[in-house]
């Protein structure tokens, strides 16, 4: 018997894929390269007005001086706070609240159209009385976004409930299972797949809420810079801005693909 763990085969597999993989995060880079390669140049030669779009260059200046003036990262882990506030207690009340309406058939009936409008009314109508309600601060911030995932967390986790086999579920009846133990055994477990999805979405919105709500009432936080960016015509610390919002949006993003992976090779 041959002592390699894998066949030939299956190495030459493996090398494909890996070297697939490295090709894939090459070009990504690449991209990203040329692009922020040909922004500075077409900013330089007039092409595009820097004026409006910035450039690079200027925005690394940009990012320098808020940097030594000691306020970038209290900026940065403002925005980041209240998105980790607004993205776990949307995402776990979400849960609680589809998992009520899942044991409750009357209940979900009762809510269902509720639910409809308040999915399709634009969250940000209720921005001004949030803030009259929760005040002119921080807590506005986070209930914004609170609000905008947390609709679309239990519309999506509650639809996972209800797509569970019927057949498994009238198999534990049938053995006496009360419905505590089906939501423990069955629709739970069944459903996680949705609730990682739900936690992909919410990263989005709780980023959306946050920004929105830094537009409305921050005094600090990236929000905050892009609206006094905006205000003072200073296009450079927009875009600075907005490049730290993507970079961080992105790395979340990233944490929650990683719970993903991690869950499925423990369950594997």
């Amino acid at each position: 018997m041959s002592n390699e763990p894998y066949s030939k085969e299956h190495q030459e597999y493996l090398k494909k894929a890996k070297n697939r993989k490295t090709a894939i995060i090459i070009t990504q880079i690449l991209i990203l390269v040329i692009f922020f390669v040909q922004w500075e140049i077409t900013a330089k030669l007039k092409i595009v007005d820097p004026f409006l779009v910035s450039q690079p260059s200027r925005i690394i200046k940009s990012l320098v001086k808020i940097y030594n003036e000691g306020t970038l990262f209290r900026h940065i882990w403002v925005t980041c706070y209240e998105t980790i506030v607004g993205f776990v207690v949307g995402t776990l009340l979400g849960i609680l609240i589809a998992t009520i309406l899942w044991w409750s058939d009357f209940i979900c009936k009762v809510l269902d159209p509720y639910l409809v409008v308040l999915n399709a009314l634009p969250k940000i109508a209720l921005g001004p009385i949030i803030i009259f309600w929760a005040g002119n601060n921080q807590n506005s911030i986070i209930i914004i976004a609170l609000m905008i995932s947390l609709v679309v967390t239990i519309i999506s986790v509650l639809s996972g409930f209800q797509e569970v086999d019927e057949d498994k579920i009238k198999l534990l009846k049938t053995f006496g299972a009360n419905k505590f133990q089906i939501l423990r055994y069955v629709v739970f477990p069944a459903s996680i797949p949705t609730m990682i999805s739900a936690l992909k979405i919410n990263v989005g919105l709780s980023w959306v809420g946050v920004i929105v709500g830094e537009f409305l009432v921050a005094k600090e936080g990236l929000g905050f810079l892009i609206v006094f960016g905006g205000q003072v015509a200073q296009l450079d610390m927009v875009m600075m801005s907005i490049l730290i919002l993507s970079l961080v949006a992105y790395l979340m993003y990233e944490v929650v693909a990683l719970f993903e992976k991690k869950f499925v090779k423990w369950k594997s």
